[in-house]
């Protein structure tokens, strides 16, 4: 058995893996062969905030054959700190530095560090969500109530065919991109809820459900205001209260960095009279913007004019946001069970800061999740090093590590990338905030699971031949195949899955407005949505996805799998995204007299995976 002088995803070597809570004691170890003569060898550690390096010496321990154990004990204060080895010896001088797959290698120059994320040791997230599922809806096209619409402004299309294709041209008539409404509302989830609650749904996401004047509402007009295609705030109250009693909780998505500049606080059009901060330098909301000359020079997110970005340090926008009566607190009241925060990582600290102590002040038990699509734990933005996960910000956020990374295992890479990826995530991310993580494979930022997974190449064409293109029978196949396959891993792997609405029933689509479809009611395919509710079932019966430890078992090629375990229970996940046969030992532990199986079933102990075979074994 061959030995590394470091590998920070073994217990081995580093203990306890991943992040640790503030003032936790951490045993780091280093493993150096007989041969290398060791004189000395030390810890090299630096915060993240200043460039001093500390030298900690590493005291001789047994040995293991012909390598000797150095190892020494610290605590850390909250924040993100980088460390490697340095040892000297009859060779000279020498570092142990880091490869991408967490293990070390010895150099004579200093290279990769690892990385130590020390968060508060009274970091709590809700328990509600843990083990559940959550059900992402884009509102106006999941479902229509036929309830009758009051107080419609007058330029919107509303469209008399619910199956018809979203609109993707931006033209000057009555029907045009980000203008078509299909009237799903707040009421006709609700009447769904028996639906959802037969996936195994625990959690609501909802898009966002403001009064705002494109059918995306990320333009918000009104925060205090549901938007009157989709009921009001007691059609909301109702929905909450609906979904309690079903186990279902519901959270809003606040888009608190920018608004629509036609809005009651920017107002550009003058939808909402002569006031605002675009018409009136004295108005109130004149300084929650950015302007660069008054009026028609401001910041604007993206570049994108009818978005004017928000100063979220302004100290009457924040309190309004997060205040005791701000817009948090008044839909916590309302009935929902926490937020989701829009591109959480371009919104500053003290803003953070303030937006965790309203959601918490109001609701302990709420929940408070961000966008953020790279490693929330070392993320840099506008210039600076992120703290989302250290107990002091967000709960935990939406899973974009594992999402890329499932798919792109799917379609084309090895199990050993992906392993690293998830290793990584769990390395550097607090177990509160890993147990909740939103595990997604599409949003409505996204083209469809289905349409990613089904096609061989990377073209996407432009919105025109978008428009027109569908699956080939080919490529249908492959997709459902593949799709099967990244849910039994989205489903089974730390955090919460979560299931963009549609995907259980086949919707295909690109990227924005394609994949924002209405919901084939009637029209589902209707053996994937049996899937979906089977694997839904598999995952209620095993509380090992609720907190269970993740343990590689097999990464390779085609294959992956592994082992989640808690103090209840179990479960061994085996998939092989290849088009040949696979074979697998099922691991110590694992009698089929008290497994329950979802996908193929083992025999002698073994089992095997055909192309595109799956098994979640649960004792």
């Amino acid at each position: 058995m061959g030995y590394y002088p470091f590998d920070s995803f073994k217990t081995l070597y580093r203990k306890p893996f991943g992040a640790v809570k503030e003032g936790e004691r951490l045993t780091l170890r280093l493993l150096l062969h007989r041969d290398a003569c060791v004189f000395d060898a030390f810890l090299r550690i630096r915060n993240d905030d200043d460039n001093l390096v500390h030298e900690i010496p590493l005291t001789p321990r047994e040995w293991l054959y012909d390598y000797r154990f150095y190892d020494c004990e610290i605590t850390l204060s909250n924040g993100l700190y980088w460390s490697d080895f340095r040892y000297t010896s009859a060779y000279g001088q020498f570092f142990v530095v880091k490869e991408k797959n967490g293990r070390g290698i010895v150099a004579r120059d200093e290279g990769a560090k690892w990385q130590i994320t020390v968060y508060d040791a009274a970091f709590k997230t809700p328990d509600w969500l843990n083990g559940g599922i959550i059900y992402q809806i884009f509102p106006d096209r999941f479902f229509c109530s036929g309830k009758k619409k009051e107080n419609v402004p007058d330029d919107r299309f509303i469209c008399d065919n619910w199956e018809k294709q979203p609109e993707y041209k931006q033209v000057n008539e009555p029907c045009s991109l980000g203008n078509d409404y299909y009237c799903g509302d707040l009421k006709g989830i609700e009447q769904k809820l028996p639906y959802l609650k037969d996936l195994g749904v625990t959690c609501i996401y909802l898009n966002p459900i403001f009064e705002a004047h494109s059918n995306h509402r990320y333009n918000t007009a009104d925060y205090m205001k549901i938007d009157p295609l989709l009921g009001g705030e007691e059609d909301l109250k109702r929905l909450c209260a609906a979904a309690k009693k079903n186990g279902i909780s519901v959270i809003l998505d606040g888009v608190f960095s920018h608004t629509g500049d036609d809005s009651v606080y920017f107002n550009r059009k003058r939808r909402y009279g002569a006031g605002g901060a675009y018409n009136d330098f004295g108005s109130r909301y004149h300084y929650w913007y950015k302007f660069n000359r008054f009026p028609d020079d401001y910041s604007a997110w993206w570049g994108v004019p009818s978005l004017p970005e928000t100063d979220e340090a302004n100290e009457d926008y924040s309190e309004f946001i997060t205040g005791e009566n701000g817009v948090i607190r008044h839909w916590l009241k309302a009935g929902v069970s926490g937020w989701r925060l829009d591109v959480a990582d371009e919104l500053p600290d003290c803003f953070l800061d303030k937006a965790r102590a309203a959601v918490k002040a109001e609701n302990p038990d709420a929940f408070l999740l961000g966008e953020v699509w790279e490693d929330a734990s070392n993320k840099i933005s506008y210039g600076a090093r992120r703290r989302f996960l250290r107990g002091r910000q967000l709960d935990s956020v939406m899973n974009y590590v594992f999402a890329n990374a499932v798919i792109d295992f799917v379609r084309n890479s090895g199990g050993e990338k992906l392993e690293t990826a998830v290793m990584s995530v769990m390395e550097n991310y607090p177990n509160e905030s890993i147990h909740l993580l939103m595990n997604h494979i599409g949003t409505h930022d996204t083209a469809r699971a289905l349409t990613m997974l089904g096609r061989t190449d990377d073209y996407i064409g432009d919105r025109e031949w978008q428009s027109h293109y569908r699956l080939s029978p080919e490529e249908w196949d492959r997709g459902i195949k593949r799709l099967k396959i990244a849910a039994v891993l989205s489903f089974t792997l730390p955090g919460v899955p979560s299931l963009f609405y549609g995907d259980e029933a086949g919707i295909e689509g690109f990227g924005d407005p394609f994949c924002r479809a209405t919901y084939p009611w009637g029209r589902e395919n209707k053996e994937l949505l049996e899937f979906y509710r089977a694997l839904g079932k598999a995952r209620r019966k095993s509380p090992a996805f609720k907190d269970g430890d993740f343990v590689p078992v097999i990464s390779g090629g085609d294959l992956f799998s592994f082992v989640r375990e808690s103090k209840e229970g179990k479960a061994f996940i085996a998939v092989n995204r290849g088009e040949s046969e696979a074979v697998i030992d099922l691991p110590d532990g694992f009698p089929l007299k008290e497994a329950a199986v979802f996908g193929t079933p083992p025999e002698n102990g073994k089992l095997t995976l055909p192309p595109y075979g799956y098994a979640v074994i649960t004792v």
